[in-house]
């Protein structure tokens, strides 16, 4: 049945969201003919605008959804999402600034373009390119399940309202580019914090309090199993999914989007400073997986049907629909729609410059205009669009499934972006048989895994140590990539080409 109440303020915000989007065209002006304006903002975004951007595109609509999932089926497990964003920042304080420097001196739009420049290997670029948009595209897709989540929360079930929302979110991202996400972000960030404070006030004094959430908890999902003489366990799977994910998060081309959006270092920097602020939200967010479970939505006949197609990614509408008068369910479940439409604009875009720079420019239309490139990367951001909405009608499952290799793909460009950007020691060609290690080695685990799982038990010494599969096949694309090089440098003849040089580097 549908909720008249909670729809009508829901499209009220959808609605208001989507005149941003349209109206983003004509803030912080510029020439949306240019890939540059249209997929960077023209680099002109301050602090507080990145602030938003960037928590826009990393704290999404499925993370919404499904961190409180985590911890609503595996307890304490799905908590590493919060010392993996708290990793995370030192490492964009220390690393991204360079990147941004480096991009800004010489143009470069996209990690492949600094890639192409640095290293002076087309093949390599292209390798980090289509890294990029694979691991993005089930990602993208992940978003639209934010939004059938809440719509069937609302009692909207079907294709068509999924469709509805790529119309718009493709009509407004074409016409806008990079500043309709970064507008919108202002409105998402609001309704989140609005929608998490009131949560983690009145639903524990509806339920009790804390003591009590806690109390309903089996004690086992409370704590991570301790390790053993001859496992390391859940603790071990924590950290390796923990340190993994954060050196993955920023290798993603929407994030380092927003980065080389900034107007400056400094305005990154800054950032990484009070991003922080996110964790504690998602912190708070996360413990909504415990307040479902003490609230028993899933013994709810209401929710039966639900939870039967959505498994426990319907807990937290479930635990809003069973907690707040319907006006503020509309406001919630907008927040996490709207959460939604930032990071897939966002990844859309990314998505778009890489195909367009890296791929089109580079070995179909090396002489386009720029004119020329930024039309390519329009029509390319629908179609990347287009391939997440097929995601999720067609193969909803293997959609979910694919996620799992985002993190274990896209930190394979670890080497040749983030190690490239302090030396150029490391050889291109070592470079992309390391990558093709790394990505071999992280499929096959998955592959192991049946694609449901991303931890990977290794047997070291006798010893088993759980291990996310994105950290040991980064290990071994590492040490393929680093002995290579010694070899290839050692039979070099004469120096290899860099179009960086060292002015360029913060």
């Amino acid at each position: 049945m549908i909720d008249w109440t909670a729809l009508s303020i829901f499209l009220v915000l959808f609605a208001l969201v989507t005149g941003l989007g349209f109206f983003a065209a004509r803030w912080r002006r510029g020439d949306l003919a240019l890939l540059d304006e249209w997929g960077l903002g023209g680099r002109r975004f301050g602090s507080w605008v990145v602030w938003f951007l960037l928590g826009g595109d990393l704290y999404t609509a499925y993370t919404f959804v499904a961190v409180p999932a985590l911890m609503f089926g595996a307890g304490a497990a799905g908590f590493f999402a919060v010392p993996y964003t708290i990793f995370v920042y030192p490492i964009m304080f220390a690393v991204f600034p360079r990147l941004w420097s480096v991009a800004r001196a010489k143009g470069y739009v996209t990690a492949a373009d600094f890639v192409r420049g640095r290293f002076g290997s087309r093949t390599l670029a292209l390798a980090i390119a289509l890294t990029g948009i694979v691991a993005t595209m089930p990602y993208i897709a992940l978003q639209l399940v934010g939004i059938e989540v809440v719509l069937a929360g609302l009692g909207i079930h079907g294709e068509w309202p999924l469709i509805i929302a790529f119309v718009i979110l493709a009509a407004y991202t074409y016409s806008s580019g990079l500043r309709a996400p970064a507008m919108i972000a202002m409105v998402k960030d609001a309704l989140i914090y609005i929608t998490v404070i009131a949560a983690v006030i009145v639903i524990p004094l509806k339920l009790g309090g804390f003591a009590k959430i806690f109390a309903s908890v089996d004690a086992k999902a409370l704590l991570l199993a301790a390790p053993t003489s001859t496992s390391l366990g859940a603790q071990s799977a924590y950290i390796t999914l923990a340190l993994g994910s954060a050196l993955a998060l920023f290798l993603y081309p929407h994030a380092i989007t927003g980065v080389m959006s900034s107007s400056s270092a400094k305005a990154i920097k800054r950032n990484a400073v009070a991003l922080p602020a996110y964790s504690i939200a998602l912190g708070l967010i996360a413990l909504l997986g415990f307040m479902a479970l003490a609230a028993g939505v899933k013994s709810n006949p209401a929710f039966a049907a639900q939870f039967e197609t959505y498994g426990p990614n319907f807990a937290v509408p479930a635990l809003f629909l069973s907690m707040f008068p319907k006006w503020f369910v509309g406001i919630a479940f907008a927040a996490i729609a709207i959460g939604a439409l930032v990071p897939a604009a966002i990844m859309s875009i990314a998505c778009a410059n890489l195909f367009t720079r890296n791929i089109w420019r580079e070995y179909f239309d090396p002489n386009c205009s720029p004119a020329r490139e930024c039309q390519v990367a329009k029509i390319v951001s629908l179609v990347v669009k287009l391939g997440a909405l097929v995601f999720i009608l067609e193969l909803p499952k293997q959609a979910i499934e694919l996620q799992l290799l985002g993190g274990i793909i896209i930190i394979q460009t670890l080497p040749a972006v983030m190690l490239g950007l302090y030396t150029r020691w490391l050889h291109p060609s070592a470079l992309l048989i390391g990558w093709a290690f790394g990505i071999g080695s992280g499929t096959w685990m998955a592959w192991q895994l049946a694609f449901a799982k991303s931890i990977f038990a290794l047997h070291i010494l006798g010893v088993t140590v759980p291990c996310y599969a994105a950290l040991s096949s980064l290990a071994l694309n590492i040490a393929v990539s680093g002995t290579l090089s010694l070899a290839f440098n050692a039979f070099a003849k004469g120096p290899r080409t860099d179009a960086t040089e060292a002015a360029d580097y913060v």
